[in-house]
């Protein structure tokens, strides 16, 4: 029988970008990558909050799966494992993060943000998609990795992501740091060797679940699944957690 998997993208990335992942997880494991709201073909979509986000996965997802995300998806899968529970047999994080702590640090940044959102939707989606590639925790992205990225953010509307941005942002979604020990199944938290930011966010949320790993890819940046599909699908393959990886 197929193993049922569900990868939420990040912020800019559509369902698309985790191909090469599907393709290295073989016919073993029947894979879902949906269009979050406010990206791809979900960019119209309203509204884009995260009540409604995990209404969707509810309603997609089989009634047993594993669930990876990455980045913005990966904020969105720790909040559906504590939503969902038993219905989440393991998650896989990607460059992933509980939140801000601090109610004055999440002002600050849903400030930010609804700031960001108003440049990014007057912009054309090259513009944009050129500009989000500058963000410097995207940095040293091998070139055919960074064209297959610009090419899937060229799959969404600057509307769609303003939009996402101010509903999905890391400003808006409340802390999970305080409640990571709810979290009760096994977690593998995944980052980029070069990845210095989420590295040390990774050790940290490791640290407050009861059943976690930290695995670290060597040669990566934050987009871990983009630049080492293959790497990713053998740890979404591997059942049982060991106390490091690399």
């Amino acid at each position: 029988m197929a193993r049922d998997i569900v990868l939420l993208h990040g912020f800019t990335h559509t369902g698309a970008s985790w191909e090469a992942v599907v393709a290295a997880l073989g016919e073993r494991y029947r894979a879902l990558a949906p269009d979050i709201r406010g990206h791809g073909t979900r960019s119209e979509a309203e509204p884009v909050t995260l009540e409604a986000v995990l209404g969707d996965l509810a309603a997609l997802a089989p009634e047993r799966f594993t669930l990876v995300g990455y980045s913005m998806g990966g904020r969105i899968a720790l909040h559906a494992a504590v939503a969902l529970g038993a219905r989440i047999e393991r998650l896989v994080l990607i460059g992933a993060s509980p939140g801000l702590a601090e109610a004055a640090e999440r002002a600050a940044r849903r400030a930010a943000d609804e700031a960001l959102a108003d440049e990014l939707s007057v912009l054309s989606i090259d513009q944009l998609a050129a500009r989000w590639a500058r963000t410097p925790v995207l940095a040293g992205q091998p070139p055919a990795v960074a064209a297959a990225v610009h090419a899937d953010r060229l799959r969404n509307s600057p509307a769609g992501l303003a939009r996402a941005l101010r509903g999905l942002g890391t400003g808006v979604l409340p802390s999970l740091w305080d409640r990571l020990g709810e979290i009760a199944m096994p977690v593998a938290v995944v980052v980029g060797e070069r990845d210095q930011k989420f590295s040390a966010i990774a050790e940290r949320m490791a640290g407050a679940l009861p059943r976690a790993e930290v695995v670290v890819v060597p040669g990566t940046g934050h987009a871990v699944h983009v630049e080492a599909p293959a790497r990713v699908a053998a740890l979404i393959r591997r059942r049982s957690l060991r106390r490091r990886g690399t």
